[in-house]
């Protein structure tokens, strides 16, 4: 771990980081010099993550908080600043996806959807504000999708979410810039998650489905959370100076042709790293 790093003395606070991306940009923010928030409801991945980070000599510390629960994240936030010092930079990684037809799709289920993807976001805002506004210079990464721009098959409550967080983040940045806030999006495409594992598992061939959708591609390979994890923490530090309410696409492409299908790249020859 470093003590030099882009972060340095700085400290995070970071939702879905038991698993996926939010681990990776826990892991790499501290390698960074952050003392992390890692903050999930998933409490035993969560305090492994925590654990292997401090093991490896990071500061970081698990919080098992309901991000839906305005009460739980004022905890989780204030908890941070007494003990790690007061957060200038939030990551909202955490997101969920349900797959039904909107006439099939349960109220519950979209309720619980939004919370989770759509109203964390503003609970991280009304009660991390009074942390963030105490530096000159601080950071919001919301986790948005490739999904904010187009439709997706089966996951309307999932696209309206990641459409409604990018426009969200939009009003951060422009609401906070007189309090030095920059808030931006990372959109993720065909990410390597729990949640790409899950989605296809509700198809026939799962490897299958993701080797068709892979074709739709121009670099034909998953993106890595870590891949994920550098573009946040590019919006998270002053090597993005000047850049607030705008998206960060990370998809190998995806969503840059109208049609397209991929035979094999050069990218399919070298391990992502």
């Amino acid at each position: 771990m470093t003590n030099n790093g882009r972060l340095a003395g700085q400290t995070a606070w970071v939702t879905g980081a038991a698993s996926g991306m939010g681990a990776a940009v826990a892991r790499l923010f501290v390698e960074e010099g952050a003392a992390v928030a890692a903050v999930d409801i998933q409490a035993e991945p969560g305090a492994q993550v925590a654990a292997q980070i401090t093991e490896a000599g990071g500061t970081a510390e698990f919080h098992d908080c309901d991000i839906t629960d305005s009460n739980a994240v004022k905890a989780s936030l204030d908890r941070a600043a007494a003990s790690l010092g007061p957060p200038s930079i939030i990551v909202n990684c955490a997101g969920i996806v349900h797959v039904a037809k909107l006439d099939e799709y349960p109220e519950s289920d979209w309720d619980q959807l939004m919370g989770v993807n759509l109203k964390s976001v503003y609970l991280s805002v009304r009660h991390g504000m009074q942390y963030l506004r105490q530096f000159d210079r601080s950071y919001m990464v919301n986790i948005a999708s490739v999904g904010s721009f187009i439709a997706q098959g089966d996951t309307p409550a999932y696209i309206a979410s990641k459409y409604a967080v990018l426009g969200l983040s939009n009003n951060i940045a422009v609401d906070y810039a007189r309090d030095g806030l920059r808030c931006n999006c990372v959109c993720p495409g065909i990410t390597d998650t729990p949640m790409l594992r899950y989605h296809l598992s509700t198809t026939p061939d799962p490897e299958e489905t993701l080797a068709m959708r892979l074709k739709r591609v121009p670099t034909g390979v998953v993106i890595t959370p870590e891949q994920i994890a550098r573009a946040v923490l590019y919006l998270s530090c002053e090597d993005s100076a000047g850049i607030t309410g705008t998206s960060l696409v990370v998809d190998g492409g995806y969503i840059a042709p109208a049609e397209w299908e991929t035979d094999t790249t050069r990218f399919m020859d070298v391990p992502e790293t």
